[in-house]
């Protein structure tokens, strides 16, 4: 009966059954109220599971893949729910309100419904673990928990289905104490109840049964005992000081009245019992009696032997020794002295079985049998039989045995012993277990468990043999502690035991030590070496030293394939950068061997990945211990020491290695010093490297994190002393060639310095203001606190390094001051970050506010927003600008548009600015406006801007700085724009301007013609003559020299026009500029404006002073290719002439001239293009031949009279300007 439950009235109880049958009874009178009957749906499986709802209104049953729900009062079902379990239904219970029913399944599934709409409310997934089939199920009293029994007890929140605790105990039952606040279950070895706090999970108390095989449990409401149900015939009551039980057969399942006062309780054979809780405690007092009766009776199966197999003490000690042979040899003399002793037969039939000589065996069996039918010759029949695969008449020759048994129940058991095993080796392994089981129900456990063991391993060496290591390993995890009881009660080493050593050679004083060997070797071939390592350690350990050396050989044999394993495998996971695998692998080999080298230094590496450096260490100093002369130790050592950061003992192991690989008496250990670098050759690169990164660096520094200004002495003396310096040396040893790029960013990082730009105010600090003191120390006044605060704020954001021209600067040496004026934009270029400090913005400024500062005037700021990379704005309380917390300003689309609409410079030059002198005219726009507090600083704020290095010379006067500037400007770049301003001249030179804000008006550009003018201009020109003298013109052009300027002297090319006549027109009352009216040969007359008085001439009255009106001559300007260009697209562009058409025809006779068609069009092209409007120089030739530029304030523009008058630009020069 597997199922029963009570109604709460405590007169009736239903009983239900496999067969699908469900009764009720009535308890007063016993009579049947109901059934037997099938309810629907369990028609061919039969019902597993029952529960009653708590109103007696609805009993639910539980079958295959089946709930059924019916009424009691009409028997009709009312609920049939058949999908969703895929399973056996083990388990249904009511919730106590009655509106909810939950069903557990093998298909480890807990599905919980209404029971009246059956509607699923959860479905709770025991981890989609077939092996945790749902064995038990029972809600909390108060009706908000549902705990499950399976491989574990889980107990779940019902209105959310949340798992509120797992307590990992194998179980087969489970139920609640009344006040919810305890579970107790049934362990899994059907011996041990526990009872546990439902709250957290604790174990509070174990009791364990004397007979296993508990199936189920149920506790009385008043909590005075349990109740549990035993395969072996046993009902127990657990109360707290007692346990008693009454026997009965095979029980499966129990209840309990709701008055506590009956428990029913059922077998496997249909039979139900119902009987006082008083009259099983009288019952359960006189059983104990029996318990020494029982023992006995066991003792006696194991000295039945001697009952069955008659023969001599030599023959019965050898063939308990496995001679064999010699047994043949002694039971066949027998035979030969008497050949009708069918004892001797009989015997010889069990030795030649044991060598599967079958035909042999059956042949004396029935020899035996012929001469005397017996006990003995019987079993030796059924043996042979099995083995020759004859099931039907082996069964018949044990049948025939069990008549020679005189009923005892003794012998009779030793037969079906024999019987399960003959089937067993006869490879109906199913079979031969079910019989063992039948067996185990209806006689002594003690036999059946050791033969079931025994088997279980033998079933275990077979799947080993068919490489099913890890079928293998887990049977025999199952069995073995089984077996270990046996051999702790050297119940193994009984001689009543001998027997199935005579018949089937069965070894049991060997049984626990070769199940744990195969289990071993099982494991490490299923690749669980862990577990293989674990249980071969508990298998050592539990022999001791003394019988484990009879197990050397394989212990060493399995010792070694376990740590190659370990090894190979472990490096596979190190290999897949799993290293908490790796390490559990290491580890597992190490247990094994603990002085194995190669497996501690692997280990420690690969805890080393995980950044356990404390294990990594120990593993380490374990290396050294075990090996101090090797420098394997030290390498991990310092490895492990390095990723700590314990830099020092990190390059003092280093060191202690190369010593040891120096000292190696192996020429091979030896040449692997050539693998590492020392540290002196790491010292001497990383000064290079050193010294490359500080040439682009300021002179000096302020430590931010000490506030002392450094030198760059101290800065390197600094970093050799730090932790950035150690961590590149004792990382750069271990590569060879030495790795440049990891040093380089090291040092480039320690040595980023950060700049600042301002404005100067009064009394900012100076050098020797802040030398040999702390800044942080200093008054916090002034400007003392702009000082401090962009310190702590470069300190903030991780940098070391801070400079300010303030005090950064020995503005008293003269030397110094000049390579900083030069060096300054290099300086701000590479600076990981340049502030920009606004003091007059105020906090929380709107945007505007930037390019209304004083800073946006200054001439020195120009290059210090253009020069880095990394700008941030901070406001006068040294918050960002615009509250604007990206890493770069200059990608603030905002602030660089408001900064290219205050200063005039174009975004993509403010973002990323290159200096140079190309676009000099427009550069020098960009400074035309601002002021600098010196003079010179002007020019010599401009330097870094072009890229040029002029010696600073305070007092030379601005006009004196600017003029060497730009006299270097078009030196070497040949760029002429720079000779586009209007104002005054410089005494400089008098083609350059005397004050930089010259530049401030917009420069002359050039007309721009569309194509299609400019061929309609160039269709005019297609005289020959003209194309003739338009290609000289072109020529001599091209192969004009570039401007060169020196020594204030400008050697300009360019196209003269004398001038014929110079008249001054009547000025206007209070100009102070006159207005002179000029003719030229081949221009238009112009008029132009300056401060200079100029002798008026005419035609007819000529001056001694020639003036002339040019054009200078720029390339650039007209669009002509450099050389290289030139030489590139002749390479690219030149094809042999395949017809006339790419020449021109001339001259006469028939005379064919080829013609450049292209030199042609781009000759005609410069005509069109000097006939357009230009700007024009006016100069005054000198006494020496020399001349100076007449300066205007305004642009000269002049435009040739007639541009086919191509002999009046003829007059190409190279003039000298003073």
């Amino acid at each position: 009966m597997p199922a029963f439950a009570f109604f709460r009235d405590g007169r009736r109880v239903i009983v239900a059954a496999r067969d699908g049958t469900l009764q009720l009874w009535d308890l007063q009178n016993g009579a049947l109220l109901g059934g037997p009957s099938t309810p629907e749906g369990y028609e061919s499986f039969g019902v597993t599971s029952i529960a009653i709802s708590p109103d007696d209104r609805r009993i639910a049953s539980g079958g295959y893949q089946t709930v059924v729900i019916r009424d009691v009062k009409s028997n009709q079902m009312v609920f049939k729910r058949a999908v969703e379990h895929t399973g056996w239904v083990y388990s249904v219970c009511f919730s106590p309100d009655g509106n909810r029913l939950a069903g557990g399944s093998g298909d480890a599934k807990i599905i919980v419904w209404d029971v009246e709409t059956g509607t699923v409310l959860a479905t709770l997934d025991e981890a989609n673990d077939l092996s945790r089939s749902v064995s038990a199920l029972a809600f909390s009293p108060d009706g908000l928990k549902l705990a499950s029994g399976s491989a574990g007890i889980r107990v779940w929140r019902i209105d959310n289905s949340e798992l509120l605790l797992e307590i990992n105990s194998q179980i087969q039952s489970v139920a609640w104490s009344p006040d919810s606040q305890q579970l107790v279950s049934v362990s899994s070895d059907k011996k041990t109840l526990r009872c546990w706090n439902s709250l957290n999970g604790d174990q509070i108390d174990h009791c364990t049964s004397h007979t296993p095989f508990i199936d189920s449990i149920v506790i009385s409401s008043d909590r005075s005992f349990i109740t549990t149900t035993s395969d072996y015939k046993i009902v127990q009551l657990w109360t707290p000081t007692t346990e008693e039980h009454k026997p009965t057969s095979g029980v499966e399942s129990v209840a309990i009245s709701p008055d506590g006062e009956l428990p029913v309780s059922g077998d496997d054979r249909g039979k139900v019992w119902l009987q006082s809780i008083k009259d099983m405690l009288e019952l359960g007092k006189e059983e104990r009696t029996t318990e020494g009766e029982e023992a006995q009776r066991q003792q006696l199966l194991f000295r039945s032997d001697t009952q069955i197999f008659a023969m001599h003490e030599t023959v019965r000690n050898a063939f308990i020794g496995g001679d064999l042979h010699t047994v043949e040899d002694l039971l066949t003399q027998e035979i030969n002295a008497d050949d009708n002793n069918h004892n001797s037969y009989a015997n010889r039939s069990v030795v030649r079985a044991r060598n599967s000589e079958w035909d042999n065996a059956l042949q004396d069996a029935v020899k035996s049998v012929a001469i005397r039918p017996s006990l003995s010759g019987y079993i030796s029949q059924g043996i042979a039989l099995c083995g020759k695969q004859r099931l039907w008449d082996a069964m018949e020759a044990f049948d025939l045995a069990f008549v020679f048994s005189n009923r005892d129940p003794i012998i009779i058991d030793l037969l079906l012993l024999i019987k399960a095993i003959s089937f067993f080796n006869a490879n109906h392994h199913d079979e031969a277990m079910r019989r063992l089981q039948d067996l185990a129900q209806h006689s002594d456990a003690l036999p059946c468990s050791i033969i079931d063991s025994y088997l279980r391993v033998e079933l275990a060496k077979i799947a080993f043999e068919d490489e099913r290591f890890s079928e293998a390993a887990d049977r025999l995890n199952d069995s073995i502690p089984s077996i270990t009881d046996l051999f702790s009660s050297k119940t193994l080493g009984d001689p009543g035991l001998n027997i199935f050593t005579m018949l089937f050679g069965w070894e049991f004083d060997t049984l626990w030590q070769t199940a744990n060997k195969i289990r071993c070797d099982a494991f490490l071939r299923a690749e669980r070496v862990i577990e293989a390592v674990e249980f071969y350690q508990y298998m050592m350990s539990t022999i001791g030293e003394l019988e484990g050396d009879s197990h050397l050989e394989w212990s060493t044999a399995f010792k070694k394939n376990c740590t190659a394993y370990c090894v190979s495998k472990g490096d596979e996971t190190v290999a897949a950068r799993n290293y908490k695998t790796a390490v559990e692998l290491y580890s597992a080999g190490i247990r094994l061997d603990s002085s194995c080298e190669s497996l501690l230094v692997r280990r420690s590496k690969a805890n080393l990945e995980r950044n356990l450096h404390d294990e990594a260490l120990h593993d380490a100093d374990k290396i050294i211990e075990l090996n101090p002369s090797s420098y394997l130790g030290y390498e991990v050592k310092h490895a492990t020491l390095h990723d700590a950061q314990r830099y020092d003992e990190a390059i003092e192991a280093f060191n202690v290695m190369l010593s040891k690989l120096d000292d190696a008496p192996d020429p091979q250990i030896r040449k692997l010093r050539q693998q590492y670098v020392s540290p002196s050759e790491v010292n001497n690169i990383t000064r290079q490297v050193i010294q490359a990164q500080l040439e682009n660096a300021p002179l000096r520094l302020i430590d931010t994190f000490t506030g002392h200004l450094c030198s760059r002495e101290t800065q390197l003396n600094t970093f050799m002393k730090s932790t950035e310096y150690k961590e590149i040396l004792s990382s750069s040893m271990t590569c060879v060639p030495l790795q440049m790029e990891p040093i380089e960013e090291a040092v480039a990082k320690y040595f980023s310095w950060v700049m600042l730009s301002h404005r100067w105010e009064s009394k900012e600090p100076l050098l020797h203001d802040i030398q040999d003191k702390a800044i942080y120390d200093l008054d916090p006044v002034g400007t003392t606190v702009k000082l401090q605060t962009f310190c702590k704020t470069v300190r903030d954001m991780g940098h070391r390094w801070a400079w300010s021209d303030t005090c950064c600067i020995d503005q008293n040496n003269h030397v110094e001051l000049q390579r900083s004026v030069n060096s300054m934009f290099v300086w701000y270029r590479h600076s990981a970050l340049t502030i920009i400090y606004l003091s007059d913005v105020p906090p929380s400024s709107k945007a505007g506010a930037l390019a209304n500062s004083t800073w946006n005037t200054r001439g020195w700021t120009i290059q210090e927003f253009l020069a880095p990379n990394v700008v941030l704005f901070y406001q006068a309380d040294w918050t960002l600008y615009l509250d604007d917390r990206s890493p770069n300003h200059k990608e603030s689309v905002g602030i660089m548009q408001e900064l290219e609409e205050a200063t005039g410079i174009d975004a993509e030059a403010l973002v990323a600015f290159r200096p140079g002198m190309s676009v000099a005219r427009e550069k020098l726009r960009w400074a035309s406006s601002r002021v600098t507090t010196l003079q010179e600083d002007i020019a010599y704020s401009l330097f870094g801007i072009f890229g040029i290095h002029l010696p600073v010379i305070y007092g030379e006067t601005k006009q004196n700085a600017l003029g060497r500037l730009l006299q270097e400007i078009v030196a070497q770049s040949g760029d002429i724009t720079a000779l586009d301003w209007v104002g005054r001249s410089s005494e400089f030179n008098s083609c350059l301007p005397a004050d930089i804000a010259s530049y401030n008006s917009p420069p002359y550009s050039l007309p721009s013609l569309s194509e299609d003018q400019m061929q309609t201009s160039i269709s005019s020109l297609r005289d020959a003559i003209l194309v003739k003298l338009a290609s000289t013109l072109y020529a001599r052009l091209d192969n004009l020299n570039t401007p060169r300027f020196a020594n204030r002297r400008l050697h300009l090319p360019c196209i003269a026009f004398p001038v014929t006549a110079i008249r001054r027109r009547r000025s206007q009352n209070g100009e102070s500029c006159l207005t002179y009216e000029i003719k030229a040969d081949g221009l238009q007359d112009i008029l132009i404006t300056t401060e200079d008085k100029l002798v008026q001439f005419s035609r007819a009255r000529s001056t001694r002073q020639p003036f002339l009106l040019v054009r200078p001559w720029n390339r650039y300007d007209l669009e002509l290719s450099d050389l290289s260009d030139e030489v590139q697209s002749a390479d690219d562009d030149w094809s042999e002439p395949e017809s006339p058409s790419n020449t021109l025809l001339s001259g006469c006779h028939g005379e064919v001239e080829p013609v450049d068609l292209e030199l042609q069009s781009r000759s005609l092209r410069l005509i069109v293009r000097l006939g357009q409007r230009f700007g024009a120089l006016l100069l005054a030739q000198q006494r020496g031949g020399e001349f100076k530029r007449i300066a205007s304030d305004h642009n000269i523009i002049a435009q040739v009279r007639d541009v086919t008058s191509i002999h009046d630009m003829m007059d190409i020069r190279t003039l000298e300007i003073l």
